[in-house]
């Protein structure tokens, strides 16, 4: 028994069921098979992340690695396979279409590596993930670009010796539930100073030291 699109057959229609079965549909479902499976697909991309980046720092492969293991990715790549037509939920979470979860895509797809491995072993799971993963793995960006604006700026003040850069909260505005904060972000040792805006102060701070970064490489 087998998914289309996925290049492994079962031998045990059981764990396939298992591993399909939303927790809305009974005790028996996917979660013990997610648990397993996340920490399998964890492993698997950090070594395939290891032989094909050997000069990428541990901070750089962690990057790489949580942006194929987060649950969006994981979620597109479980639509890409249909995932949700097979799905076995309960009559509530299918009316609600939980079919189309994302979070529930990812935890199901995970669940399915759990399956796969209790069914085939380690080789066969690791196969199978590379199958599905290695488009997302290979075309994924240099590390560099996965660090956020502030991490990106920190450094490159570190690299040429200037003190770090200070980010001040100026104001806030906005009901409670859709606040908007205001910060400035200014380079102690020179004139540069931005302000910029988010819907969290940390988002606001990215946007201000991207705002930075820009002015320095311009």
């Amino acid at each position: 028994m087998n998914l289309p699109g996925v290049p492994y057959t079962f031998r045990d229609p059981a764990l396939l069921q298992e591993a399909l079965t939303h927790r809305s549909r009974g005790q028996l479902n996917y979660e013990r098979l997610e648990f397993l499976g996340d920490s399998i697909l964890n492993f698997v991309v950090a070594s395939r992340l290891f032989d094909l980046r050997p000069t990428n720092s541990e901070g750089d492969l962690s990057r790489l690695r949580s942006r194929v293991v987060r649950g969006d990715t994981l979620a597109r790549l479980a639509s890409n396979l249909k995932l949700g037509d097979h799905l076995i939920m309960g009559e509530g979470e299918l009316k609600s279409g939980g079919f189309k979860r994302q979070s529930i895509l990812a935890d199901a797809l995970e669940a399915l590596f759990g399956a796969i491995y209790l069914d085939g072993g380690f080789e066969a799971c690791r196969d199978v993930i590379h199958h599905i993963c290695d488009p997302v793995i290979l075309g994924l960006p240099d590390a560099e670009e996965l660090k956020d604006p502030k991490t990106r700026l920190q450094e490159w003040m570190q690299a040429r010796g200037r003190p770090l850069p200070e980010y001040t909260l100026i104001r806030e505005e906005g009901a409670e539930h859709a606040k908007r904060f205001y910060v400035t972000c200014r380079l102690p040792d020179s004139a540069e100073k931005v302000e910029a805006q988010g819907a969290s102060r940390r988002k606001a701070e990215q946007s201000a030291a991207q705002k930075i970064l820009k002015a320095l490489n311009d």
